[in-house]
Parts: C-alpha cells; sequence; structure tokens
C-alpha cells in the first residue's frame, strides 16, 4: 500500500478533494474519498461526503483517481433526480 494521493479539482463550480489511497485493504481494490467544499451536494452524495471502494483496475483505466471521479460525478449528474435538484437551486422561491 501507497501513501494516499489527495487532489484539489474544481467540478462544475464546486471545489472538490479526492483522497485515492491505492491498494488500501487489498491489491485489487482502491479507496477514493471525496469531499466537497462546505459540504455541499454532489450527485453522489448529498452530505458532501463520500467513501468509495472501487476496481483499481477501473481508477487505471480512467488514467488515474481525478479523471475517474470526474467521469464519475458527470455520469451521475446526468440522471434526472440531479438535474431536477439543480434547476431547484436556481429557482427563486418566494415562501
Amino acid at each position: 500500500m501507497s501513501a494516499p494521493i489527495t487532489i484539489q479539482i474544481v467540478w462544475n463550480g464546486i471545489a472538490v478533494q479526492i483522497t485515492h489511497h491505492k491498494g488500501r485493504w487489498h491489491k485489487d481494490f482502491d479507496h477514493i474519498e471525496i469531499l466537497s467544499e462546505d459540504r455541499r451536494a454532489l450527485p453522489v452524495t448529498e452530505t458532501g461526503y463520500l467513501s468509495h471502494h472501487v476496481a483499481a483496475a477501473s481508477v487505471e483505466e480512467y488514467g488515474g483517481a481525478e479523471s475517474y471521479v470526474r467521469a464519475f460525478l458527470d455520469h451521475e449528474a446526468a440522471k434526472p433526480g440531479w438535474k431536477e435538484r439543480e434547476a431547484a437551486s436556481r429557482q427563486m422561491s418566494l415562501f
């Protein structure tokens, strides 16, 4: 197991910290932690934090944790539930 790698990205205007633990508990699986600034909701987590275990081969297939997480967020953001949430957050409410 190697030391975790922490990456800062901005996804759709939201600052996101990605911590990648290669082979954390098993050589074939990686652990990725996703944490948004101010714990803002993301398409993969309403709390702004996600602990995600994934096959190491999947992470490598995307070229690393940053590309994997960006693809994961983009994929989940394309779903109707996230699109509705985003539209509602842009709507002004009088009540």
